[in-house]
């Protein structure tokens, strides 16, 4: 499975996501408006069937489709895959970057270090 969306395509496998699945229609009818052509959102959705993204069973003489992957195991493959990219999969490479850039307030790292803190408590009691 290909792990990259456009953004076109991330936006329609949100609506997937929201929606549970469902006919092209009913993907177009949850765009804001202007809603894309129902065309534009059937090619998205077509594609993203072809990357391993949505299913499809046959409903009458069309199709309702779904998700095959859901929203938190994606949001998941995609971080680490940023990670990896952008930060040699190190989250203190990351964090490094965030802390010395004007991103993060002070308050904000410390609600991290505390966090962590207690992730390692936790870790360290089971």
């Amino acid at each position: 499975m290909e792990l990259e969306l456009t953004k076109a395509e991330e936006k329609a496998m949100k609506i997937l996501w929201s929606i549970n699945g469902g006919m092209i229609r009913d993907v177009v009818n949850e765009y804001n408006d202007p809603k894309p052509a129902y065309t534009t959102v059937a090619t998205i959705i077509k594609i993203l069937e072809k990357k391993g993204f949505v299913g499809r069973k046959p409903i009458a003489n069309s199709y309702e489709y779904f998700p095959l992957i859901d929203q938190e195991e994606y949001s998941t493959r995609f971080f680490k895959t940023f990670l990896n990219k952008y930060f040699s999969s190190s989250f203190k490479n990351l964090v490094s970057h965030f802390s010395k850039s004007d991103e993060l307030t002070t308050e904000e790292m410390e609600e991290l270090i505390s966090h962590l803190k207690n992730q390692i408590k936790n870790k360290k009691t089971k």
